[in-house]
């Protein structure tokens, strides 16, 4: 069962993702987490380039950078972690090319789709959780991350109010075009909400299977 976790940064993604692996393990699930770009030594060297780099990228670049750490994440780690019989959540896949490249950059989406699906083989999501939240909360919530960590803005954070409502806007044309499972979760609920909400959906996914 491969599950996805998509939104603007400050959606609060990572706490449900950890939430949703606890609850899993709890149900002696074999359960393996994820982040895009990341997750393998390749993906993570891509991370390093797209994240912390101070050079300007062009968007082009961007996409195929990002798809390039996806392809060696899907072929190097999640579907050999898929045939094993593990359940793989990951944050971040091939939504968030179409919205952020897409949407936000402005690159097209048909070009993107095409890209998204020669990187990762084909391999969609069983299920897709899109993290809904105006662009000012999620900026509140991320620039509190960031102080508390005590680091800056990566480069994709600095992008600007514009791009990220783009972004945004991507994400729910997304959920409303799609032929497959995704989920809106509207991420200003209670964080208590939220997690009942992503438990109940997996768990009458894995119920029917």
């Amino acid at each position: 069962m491969f599950i996805t976790f998509e939104g603007i940064d400050g959606s609060g993604k990572s706490t449900q993702i950890t939430f949703l692996k606890e609850w899993l393990e709890e149900k002696k699930h074999k359960v393996l987490v994820l982040r895009e770009p990341g997750g393998n030594i390749v993906s993570e060297q891509i991370r390093t380039l797209l994240l912390d780099s101070k050079e300007e990228i062009d968007p082009r670049s961007e996409l195929l950078l990002f798809t390039a750490a996806r392809a060696q994440l899907v072929s190097k780690v999640i579907r050999p972690a898929l045939i094993q019989g593990s359940i793989v959540i990951c944050d971040r896949y091939i939504d968030s090319s179409v919205a952020y490249q897409g949407y936000g950059r402005g690159l097209p989406i048909d070009d993107i789709q095409v890209i998204n699906d020669f990187a990762t083989n084909g391999l969609v999501p069983d299920i897709t959780f899109i993290f809904d939240i105006p662009v000012e909360d999620a900026a509140l919530r991320a620039g509190f991350r960031s102080t508390n960590k005590k680091s800056s803005p990566d480069r994709m954070e600095q992008s600007g109010e514009d791009f990220f409502k783009k972004t945004r806007e991507g994400y729910l044309k997304i959920a409303e075009e799609a032929n497959r499972k995704i989920f809106v979760i509207q991420a200003n609920e209670e964080v208590e909400s939220i997690r009942l909400q992503v438990c109940s959906i997996v768990d009458s996914f894995i119920n029917s299977m």
